[in-house]
């Protein structure tokens, strides 16, 4: 009776240590009003509030709360709380087609967006966790460490799921139009990363003064301060080269192809003259001079499939020999297997087709299911969004004489590495041909504007970005956004391309060596702590 009192005293006393200590590490009002109000700040410095200079010191209430009691739990909840909000915030929009053309109820359109929230959520979290063990080791100072921490866990991100939306870089893309491209120009070394990290680094300052009594820890502030200042008058965009003559003139053709579309021979051939409609109209605007004209049509969900629609072909092909125009345009092209490729078609002023891109990076959910065949439901999900093929390789196509262009297919975009690859195997400009329509009027048509921003700087080329709801741009090499289009309405733009800004960037040449060094520093910082922490229990 005595023995099984004893087990039961223990047990209870086992659960009351465990209960006290929950209590104690569990967050405080304070700290949930520090990452709500992070993740609050941090969505409206992105589009559509456009709020950028919020992100400058959007992430310090959360930094605060985390110095203050930097417990590793504490800060993994607090950290995946501020990203999942601020994902579930940004992103909103991925709900538009799930209501509009899925028969969704909102209530469960927004429902089903949470556990993709929680998912990407979790990469903020962990870097509030490699934070917190530092800081309990080394003191508040090491609050200095978030730019670094904080870009590789965005690099984690990218890694793990495929997926670098709204990193924080990004909520300055627009800033370019306003104060020279000072807040993107970083990315020529970094990436976005590199402008990631600097705006990490004020957060940190800033936190560190908040929270600190030590004029160290001050002077430290102070310096990190310094550093961004002086990292961002280091980075300052070139002036302008003046007067190097056009080596293309581009005809950009938004046609606002409904995405209601109910395909018929009648609507097809409407939407079809409303191309060819505003090419015309397009061409009727180029000065009548040598430079070779291209006209592009973008993504769209007319589904084009040139090669299997000769009718299709003759027309086209007629209409690039009369007008002696390039003609590049979004179509479906059988792949092997009986595969499908999403692909981008040059047709040349011959009325010949040279060359073909297919789409690498395609969209979850969208362009195929990432789940097994034999999963339930997997054939059935198919269906319904498509299953294409990926391509493989990195095709560059003529624009003029002796130039060339580097096409890319819509969210391909928002991957560093493919413009960075076309760049790298001798494009000239890059173009972009996207279709955002399926999901509506709302933010995701500048967020996705602004990763073609950063493509444009990173590698030093001018990038097309031809769409067909909008918004559709010029954007040259230093990031600076031109004549771009409204959305949802027909447009047509001209755009004369030179090598104004062109440049060779260190970004394109070595590609993620800055964000990569941040990594592998994080990882040290992480195994000396726990290092040092474990020699210290042990002796």
């Amino acid at each position: 009776m005595s023995a099984v009192s004893a087990t039961s005293r223990h047990r209870a006393s086992w659960v009351r240590t465990i209960a006290s200590r929950a209590q104690v590490e569990a967050p405080a009002l304070a700290d949930w009003l520090g990452a709500v109000t992070s993740s609050l700040l941090l969505i409206l410095s992105f589009p559509n509030f456009e709020l950028a200079p919020l992100a400058w010191v959007g992430l310090v209430p959360l930094l605060v709360v985390i110095a203050r009691r930097p417990h590793p739990v504490r800060a993994l909840i607090l950290g995946w709380t501020t990203g999942t909000i601020f994902f579930y915030g940004s992103c909103y929009w991925l709900t538009y087609s799930m209501i509009h053309y899925g028969g969704l109820p909102p209530v469960v359109a927004y429902l089903l967006l949470i556990p993709g929230a929680i998912v990407v959520g979790l990469f903020p979290g962990l870097f509030a966790v490699v934070l917190a063990i530092a800081i309990r080791r080394w003191g508040s100072g090491a609050l200095l460490l978030s730019p670094v921490v904080w870009v590789a866990f965005e690099y984690a991100r990218l890694g793990v799921t495929g997926q670098l939306w709204n990193a924080i870089g990004y909520s300055q893309a627009f800033f370019t139009n306003n104060v020279f491209g000072l807040f993107t120009e970083p990315a020529r070394w970094g990436g976005v990363y590199a402008t990631g990290a600097l705006i990490i680094g004020v957060n940190a300052a800033v936190a560190l003064v908040i929270v600190s009594r030590s004029r160290f820890n001050y002077a430290l502030a102070a310096a990190l301060l310094v550093l961004v200042l002086v990292t961002l008058v280091v980075s300052f965009p070139r002036t302008v080269k003046s007067g190097p003559p056009p080596f293309a003139h581009v005809i950009a053709v938004q046609p606002n192809v409904p995405m209601n579309l109910v395909r018929s021979a009648g609507e097809d051939q409407q939407l079809l003259q409303r191309h060819l409609s505003l090419t015309t109209q397009g061409l009727a605007a180029v000065p009548e001079d040598k430079v070779p004209r291209l006209v592009v049509w973008p993504e769209s969900p007319m589904y084009f499939a040139y090669s299997s629609d000769p009718e299709l072909q003759q027309l086209l092909q007629s209409f690039a020999r009369e007008r002696k125009v390039s003609l590049l345009l979004n179509s479906q092209e059988p792949a092997p297997t009986r595969g499908i490729y999403n692909s981008a078609l040059l047709i040349n002023e011959d009325g010949r087709m040279i060359s073909q891109y297919d789409k690498i990076r395609l969209l979850p959910f969208g362009e195929y299911v990432p789940l097994p065949r034999w999963l339930p439901g997997a054939s059935l999900i198919t269906a319904i969004v498509g299953d294409f093929t990926p391509g493989a390789n990195y095709t560059l196509m003529p624009i003029g004489a002796n130039k060339k262009m580097g096409v890319f297919i819509c969210v391909e975009s928002a991957y560093p590495s493919i413009a960075r690859a076309l760049t790298n195997g001798g494009a000239d400009v890059l173009v972009n041909i996207s279709n955002d329509g399926y999901l509506g009027p709302t933010a995701v048509m500048r967020q996705h504007l602004a990763n073609a921003v950063f493509r444009a700087v990173e590698n030093g080329r001018p990038v097309l970005r031809v769409t067909n709801s909008g918004i559709t741009a010029e954007i040259r090499a230093d990031g600076f956004i031109q004549d771009q289009t409204e959305g949802f309405q027909p447009a047509v733009r001209l755009y004369s391309v030179n090598e104004a800004l062109t440049t060779e960037t260190f970004y394109s040449k070595h590609g993620d060596v800055f964000v990569q060094g941040c990594s592998v520093i994080s990882l040290l910082v992480l195994v000396i702590a726990i290092a040092q922490r474990q020699k210290g229990i042990a002796t």
